[in-house]
């Protein structure tokens, strides 16, 4: 009877409406994906790159901030066992580097060989002239190192500079490696563009990290106590 036609109605399946028969069920595949123009990709790129050329100097500021605080950290292990005296106050020969011929910086760090433990952390990851460093504490640290080192400096002076980034220009002039230059207050002294775009780090006596500007750098030298910084290039 009629219930027994709509049961039957029930299982059948439903007819294809408009002829779809057959028809991919997905109307899009088989288009290409659509593309940018090459302008837009050129704006995107102007508009991306200084972006990451910015985040990448950050990084290596931070990263060059790191290394000094572990050098800071060396300072004050080898004073420990010093009297608490650091390495350029101390006789060559009772292990330090004060009477030797020439107070180089990679002397200072190769009597520091035990403290520092790695080379590695003597070169600023922004430094685009030491971008390999040293392997051991031999003669061949000379030439892969990043930070000077403050000759005059000591644990009694907290803010004297003890180490940091060596890109420093004398009246616009750019130091030379291996010179001792003196730096007083009134020495017009200024980074150079070599390293964290016209800017550096430096380690004080008191272990803190300082991150400066050239502006920040004349106020800084401004409150080491001492009246002349002699500070060793690498």
């Amino acid at each position: 009877g009629e219930r027994g036609e709509r049961t039957a109605q029930r299982g059948r399946p439903y007819p294809h409406k408009h002829g779809s028969r057959g028809r991919s069920p997905h109307p899009r595949a088989g288009r290409k994906p659509s593309r940018l123009p090459p302008c837009i990709i050129m704006l995107l790129l102007a508009l991306l790159l200084p972006a990451l050329a910015s985040a990448k100097r950050k990084s290596c500021k931070l990263g060059c901030a790191n290394c000094l605080k572990q050098v800071g950290l060396s300072f004050r292990l080898w004073s420990s066992d010093h009297q608490d005296k650091y390495p350029m106050e101390v006789l060559v020969a009772n292990g330090g580097t004060l009477g030797a011929s020439s107070q180089n910086a990679w002397m200072i760090f190769q009597v520091m060989s035990n403290e520092v433990n790695t080379p590695k952390i003597l070169t600023c990851p922004d430094d685009p002239n030491h971008q390999t460093y040293a392997t051991n504490f031999s003669a061949d640290l000379k030439d892969k190192i990043s930070y000077f080192v403050g000759l005059d400096t000591t644990t009694n002076f907290p803010e004297a500079f003890l180490a940091g980034d060596d890109n420093f220009a004398i009246g616009g002039e750019p130091v030379k490696s291996g010179e001792i230059i003196n730096v007083t207050s009134a020495r017009a002294i200024s980074w150079t563009a070599a390293r964290h775009h016209f800017a550096g780090n430096i380690g004080l006596a008191d272990g803190s990290v300082q991150s400066l500007s050239n502006s920040g750098l004349a106020n800084q030298l401004q409150q080491t106590g001492l009246a002349t910084n002699r500070i060793a290039i690498p």
